[in-house]
């Protein structure tokens, strides 16, 4: 019997109908705003994004990490809809809403940190991040932040200060926010190792700035935009006895690998260590944005009356959303599917990785995989024109695929945990016929 097609290519890639709504983009709409791939989505559902052209994709994006249960899941869908025949905003701190105070209690219960917690709300990952500093930087009565080569953590000036990579990013928008220190962060791939990287870490103490100056450490444990680049468990150890001994605040940003991405609920829980704070968003609403911090009491207790807010934060509609997201992974499960979906990810791509030696490393915690790509596997030289080639030839194939890493030469996988096992058959489909197409 055939196999079920998820995949229907009806037009060109990119149909009529997408390149005219394109070509008023690039009349009315900013170009900084970079579009990454030529179609216009009409309707999306589970793991599919149909286009304005009728052509159907299977979509291994997810909206950059935000559909881990899937685009439009009916139980999220009805909870805005009840919302918003309830009420759209009163601002949470003007006249408060019991989701708010549900959505920090079922968070606070969910997150790997021990003792009484609080949860704070927010809009975008970024923001998030910046309230994360400065609950720390309050706590601590200290000003200094350290973050790490490869890092993201948002576009918003102090976030956009943490965040490594300079190009598109940085490049052109200094001078940057004061007090913040960088250092490697291990790669299992091209190095450093972990003891190296805490090495470096300790040795800016020395040579940069005092560890009693030195309000928080945030990290990524596995980093989402530098290239799918998982912490080994030595460095996570490391960093919370370094934060320990001198009382600085480990802040764990989960933006990206929160929400049952990495096999677990967040990926703080594969290291049995505990964060002080801990940033979530992405995937926490079902696709509106919200975001938010996690953390111990005492620290997200201490700062004076007003020290955080925010006219729209922890929107109803957004906490609604937030509430049906964690009983649809009850429900179906969806952290054990991340398991499933990882194993199965895994092993094609191994086989890829014999079958063509530009796959220079596989690697990743649960469905949060990614492949990278040289020119050579032994001098590991990035090949970011292989990456672009892959993307577009698996576009043409009705596969959407994303970029990451530094220099841009690493494939990520973000689908939706709810993808069925037809549209992750197409969607691997697909890719390796990509990767043949290119790779040869």
């Amino acid at each position: 019997m055939a196999a079920t097609r998820v995949i229907e290519i009806r037009t060109e890639i990119p149909g009529p109908r997408s390149r005219e709504i394109l070509e008023r983009e690039r009349r009315a709409v900013a170009q900084p705003l970079i579009v990454h791939e030529p179609i216009v989505a009409d309707l999306a559902r589970g793991a599919t994004i149909t286009d304005v052209d009728g052509n159907t994709f299977v979509d291994f994006v997810g909206g950059v990490g935000v559909a881990n249960v899937g685009h439009n899941h009916p139980r999220v869908v009805e909870a805005i809809t009840d919302q918003a025949e309830r009420f759209l905003h009163t601002d949470f701190t003007v006249v408060p809403y019991e989701s708010y105070v549900a959505l920090a209690e079922r968070l606070g219960a969910l997150a790997p940190i021990s003792g009484e917690t609080r949860g704070a709300f927010f809009n975008a990952g970024a923001e998030a991040v910046e309230n994360a500093v400065k609950l720390a930087r309050l706590h601590t009565k200290r000003q200094g932040v350290i973050a790490f080569e490869g890092a993201f953590h948002g576009r918003t000036w102090m976030a956009l200060t943490m965040t490594s990579r300079t190009s598109p990013y940085k490049k052109g928008l200094g001078p940057f926010a004061p007090e913040v220190y960088r250092t490697p962060y291990p790669n299992a791939y091209r190095g450093p190792d972990a003891a190296t990287a805490l090495r470096a870490l300790e040795r800016l103490f020395t040579t940069h700035v005092s560890p009693e100056h030195i309000a928080a450490v945030v990290f990524e444990p596995q980093q989402g935009e530098g290239g799918f680049v998982p912490a080994p468990p030595e460095f996570v150890e490391g960093l919370r006895r370094i934060c320990d001994e001198h009382g600085i605040v480990l802040v764990a940003d989960e933006v990206q690998t929160g929400f049952g991405r990495t096999g677990r609920m967040f990926a703080m829980e594969h290291f049995g260590v505990e964060p002080d704070l801990m940033i979530v968003a992405k995937s926490i609403a079902g696709g509106l944005p919200l975001s938010g911090v996690i953390g111990r009491a005492a620290i997200m207790d201490g700062p004076h009356a007003g020290a955080i807010g925010g006219t729209f934060i922890g929107n109803p509609l957004a906490l609604a959303a937030a509430l049906a997201v964690l009983d649809v992974f009850a429900e179906e499960g969806l952290v054990e599917r991340a398991q499933l979906l990882g194993a199965a990810l895994r092993a094609r791509m191994l086989d890829w990785q014999e079958r063509w030696p530009q796959i220079g490393d596989v690697r990743g915690l649960g469905a949060m995989l990614a492949i990278e790509l040289v020119r050579d596997p032994a001098t590991k030289e990035p090949a970011p024109e292989l990456v672009e080639r892959v993307i577009d030839e698996a576009l043409q194939r009705g596969l959407i695929l994303l970029k990451a890493g530094v220099d841009g030469n690493c494939i990520r996988v973000l689908c939706p945990l709810t993808i069925s096992d037809p549209e992750l058959d197409d969607g691997l489909r697909a890719w390796e016929d990509a990767l043949a197409a290119t790779l040869g």
